[in-house]
């Protein structure tokens, strides 16, 4: 999985926790809980879909790593079965 259709993963995920989100205009630079007001359960849910869909264990210790789509991107994707 590259980058591109590992985002587009995120992006799906993000979408159904946070449905209000629009994917298109979503700054992937920007921290999901203080941008686009998700609270501490959506960021954990979205990390339990991540892991479900892309089959990368995600340690409780590495969640303060991954504030927003980027962060996500650079902790999955070395992780991520190619």
């Amino acid at each position: 999985m590259n980058r591109d259709e590992l985002r587009a993963v995120i992006l799906e995920e993000l979408s159904c926790i946070a449905p209000d989100i629009d994917s298109d205009t979503l700054d992937d630079q920007a921290r999901l809980r203080d941008e686009y007001d998700l609270d501490s359960m959506d960021a954990l849910n979205l990390l339990a879909a991540l892991h479900k869909r892309v089959g990368v264990n995600i340690p409780e210790a590495d969640y303060a790593r991954m504030h927003s789509v980027s962060q996500l991107l650079d902790y999955l994707e070395p992780r991520v079965a190619r």
